[in-house]
């Protein structure tokens, strides 16, 4: 009996031991497990945002310099019937503005100095009208009489029928003056149309005159002819307009 305890109290005390040394394998951190390389695990990062596309320096202006600069003649007809001169300035013909002007001042002046004395002159003309022919006699309009239009000997008025012609006669410049403007105004727009549509045309050597021997059946007959060949117009492109 006393044999049987010893022997339940050997089996407890294992068990204790056995269940306490678990415990404490439970307890210890376990190792860190080598690595089969000495190249660390997770070196190499991949990052998916790392590449950016930076467009290089004036590539976005690439479209606005592909546009080319057309030009248009009725844009410069229109101009030109505006104001004298602007077509010539669109059409890059600047040295023309200046004979433009030029031309332009002559009738322009010649409109002013006749439109003038025509008004000078009607005037004189209905002051000696009311003095002498009126009834009654009015003579209070010789004063206002300009003396530009008075004898340059006597001071005195000129008669009705000097007036009348003078009058007649500066009439006569002035609307001859006012048509010269028109006509000038009208040369500047046509000018502006015609080189704007050259604009556009190779104006350079495209012309070639070659002389070659011909025969003509209906007279039966030889002869020597000119030949000319044109080639096809060239469309060039202007430069873009300064800003």
């Amino acid at each position: 009996m006393a044999l049987l305890n010893k022997i339940f109290l050997c089996i407890i005390c294992f068990v204790v031991s056995a269940n306490a040394a678990r415990a404490q394998d439970t307890t210890k951190q376990p190792e860190p497990v080598k690595p089969l390389f000495n190249a660390p695990t997770n070196s190499v990062e991949i990052k998916t945002d790392s590449t950016k596309v930076i467009p290089a320096k004036g590539t976005a202006s690439k479209k606005d310099s592909a546009r080319v600069f057309k030009h248009d003649p009725r844009k410069a007809t229109l101009r030109s019937a505006i104001i004298p001169g602007w077509g010539q300035a669109y059409n890059r013909e600047y040295w023309k503005i200046p004979i433009v002007y030029g031309a332009l001042a002559v009738p322009v002046s010649l409109y002013i100095y006749n439109n003038n004395y025509y008004k000078k002159t009607k005037f004189a003309y209905q002051a000696v009208y009311a003095a002498t022919m009126q009834t009654p006699v009015d003579k209070s309009l010789l004063l206002k009489i300009d003396p530009k239009v008075l004898d340059q000997l006597t001071g005195q008025p000129l008669n009705l029928a000097t007036y009348q012609s003078y009058r007649n006669s500066f009439k006569r410049d002035k609307d001859y003056s006012l048509l010269w403007i028109f006509i000038v105004w009208g040369l500047n727009v046509a000018d502006a149309t015609v080189f704007g549509h050259l604009k556009d045309f190779d104006v350079s050597d495209d012309l070639s005159m070659q002389i070659q021997p011909m025969f003509i059946p209906e007279i039966k007959s030889s002869g020597i002819g000119l030949v000319f060949n044109l080639r096809q117009p060239v469309h060039k492109m202007l430069p873009l307009p300064t800003q």
